[in-house]
């Protein structure tokens, strides 16, 4: 590495400010979530864990595990689904689903697993959510999809929520049609129950294996006899001999869940899957820079002033970043680096407070006309150059007042927000503080398609922040309250500011897959990394078409 490179960022741990404190608040929240994690991954816990043993059977981690390829890891999505919801049915660990993309014959595939340790594997809403974009990750990044089948169905209770709406069970099998017609491989194997609408998803996979034990049906036994008077067993009417060797609709019959695995991995053997060099790696250096340092830059309870080149230079090849306009538009960096060889573009929010070159004060963190129009262009530039985008949010929002409306941000913000909507390159979002408003959306928040969304511990996302909310609120509150006291106002501050703070935090949003994973801020660059490789899977990208931009 050449240290003169100009284009080299980044500066050593030992020149910041208050890292001391700012390690202690990022330990204690990261080790909170951490344990929170491996709750999770007990599923429905050591009661259920044993009971899905006692039929001889795998928990869906244990099959996740032995199905894809040895020392490789396993790509979670969604851990935190359904997190702190549904309380009056119990824990609802994942959604009762997990899913995730792992290396299977050195092909990464995305991994569709029913829990049956948590609520027999019954789907709620999140979890058909979470099931969706699974499958939305597999198609744009056109990559095979394994199901791992063990379910009782439609959760009962709340039938109404996952039935008959746009995006509710039936659009799980819409997707199956359209990912065959697309020619990606799915391939399921049912290892326990398969019941009613879900017995529909193996038949429409390209491959379908089924276990001993394991059965299929669109009505069981009790809806059989209730409907028609015909007594029958479950596995006379549904299981693995009888579609193996009477319906034939299955392809395999496997006796236990590692053989089923086994077919999986042999299938997968002899099949001739397209490959890419759209987003090809090549030889990279490591950054400058420990990873570890990232739990030292800012305080994650705390609106902080950093400087946003330091996470950059802590994540890309070398702590090389090649600045594109780097003295207009100040508050949102933008350039080329790569990450583990990978080509990319970056657009991130600077934190620090600068001074436009007419010598005006510009906010840490606001994005201005300038920089929603160097952005724009940047966006642009990326298409054209067949790179994908990296977003690092740390966003208030746009700018406001008569100055800034003057000035056209309006038609500043919607230019940026209409390059980012039609973007055609993949683009990943990452979330390390603040993501609010409008700036949500112009950093390509979850309504904008983003390949892969992620956020650290300390993101925060909300339509502002919890500060300006619980001020706004209680002024509109407080408004016809006449002889209230000081008290009586800071009651009611403290509790909207309480109501907004857990609402804007990361577990909120990825309980509501509103991000697809909390990630802690060292193993960023191993994360962005792997995202990366499964992008390269992209065969081509159509160029995109703007429409009518404001100039």
């Amino acid at each position: 590495m050449n240290k003169d490179n100009k284009d080299i960022i980044g500066t050593d741990i030992d020149n910041w400010k208050n890292t001391d404190l700012n390690f202690s608040e990022f330990k204690n929240l990261n080790d909170e979530i951490l344990s929170q994690i491996n709750l999770i991954h007990q599923g429905g816990g050591p009661v259920a864990i044993q009971k899905q043993h006692n039929k001889k059977r795998m928990t869906c981690r244990e099959r996740i595990k032995y199905l894809i390829d040895s020392g490789e890891i396993f790509f979670e999505i969604g851990t935190f689904a359904a997190f702190d919801m549904y309380k009056e049915y119990g824990n609802i660990a994942s959604a009762g689903i997990v899913t995730g993309i792992g290396k299977i014959n050195n092909q990464e595939c995305m991994v569709i697993a029913n829990d049956a340790t948590v609520k027999a594997g019954a789907y709620f809403e999140i979890t058909l959510k979470k099931t969706l974009r699974a499958q939305e990750i597999a198609i744009q990044n056109e990559i095979p999809i394994i199901y791992l089948v063990d379910s009782a169905g439609v959760f009962l209770p709340l039938q109404d929520h996952v039935f008959p709406d746009e995006n509710h069970f039936g659009k799980i099998f819409y997707n199956n049609a359209k990912i065959s017609a697309k020619g990606l491989t799915q391939i399921a194997c049912v290892m326990g129950p398969c019941v009613a609408g879900g017995a529909y998803l193996p038949v429409m996979c390209d491959k379908y294996i089924i276990v001993d034990g394991a059965s299929m049906f669109l009505a069981g036994p009790a809806l059989v006899k209730a409907a028609i008077g015909q007594e029958i067993d479950q596995d006379t009417l549904g299981g693995a001999n009888t579609h193996s060797a009477i319906s034939g609709i299955a392809d395999y019959n496997e006796k236990d869940d590692i053989s089923g695995i086994d077919r999986i991995r042999t299938i997968l053997k002899n099949i001739n899957l397209p490959e890419s060099n759209l987003f090809p790696n090549t030889d990279y250096e490591s950054p400058l820079f420990k990873s570890s340092d990232l739990n030292y830059l800012f305080n994650p309870n705390q609106h902080s002033v950093y400087d946003m080149k330091e996470i950059i230079s802590r994540i890309v090849d070398g702590s090389v970043f090649s600045e594109f306009k780097k003295d207009y538009g100040k508050t949102i960096i933008c350039g080329n680096a790569s990450i583990s060889g990978y080509k990319i573009g970056i657009i991130a929010n600077q934190k620090l407070i600068l001074k436009n070159n007419e010598g005006q004060m510009q906010l840490g963190g606001v994005v201005y006309s300038d920089s929603a129009d160097k952005a724009a262009r940047f966006v642009m530039n990326c298409n054209q150059d067949n790179l994908p985008i990296l977003f690092i949010h740390d966003v208030n929002g746009f700018m406001v007042g008569k100055d800034a409306e003057w000035g056209g941000i309006a038609k500043d913000g919607a230019k940026l927000v209409n390059a980012v909507s039609n973007s055609t390159v993949p683009k990943i979002s990452l979330i390390v503080g603040g993501s609010y408003g409008a700036g949500n959306y112009a950093m390509s928040g979850r309504s904008f398609n983003s390949h892969f969304l992620f956020t650290w511990p300390s993101a925060k996302i909300a339509v502002m922040g919890a500060e300006q909310a619980a001020k706004t609120l209680t002024s509109i509150k407080t408004a016809k309250m006449s002889n209230l006291s000081d008290e009586k106002r800071d009651e009611i501050f403290n509790e909207i500011k309480s109501s907004y703070d857990k609402q804007s935090d990361a577990r909120y949003a990825a309980a509501r897959l509103w991000s697809d994973e909390i990630i802690f801020p060292n193993e960023t660059r191993n994360k962005l990394s792997y995202a990366l490789s499964v992008i390269s899977n992209i065969k081509n990208i159509e160029k995109p078409n703007y429409g009518v931009l404001q100039v």
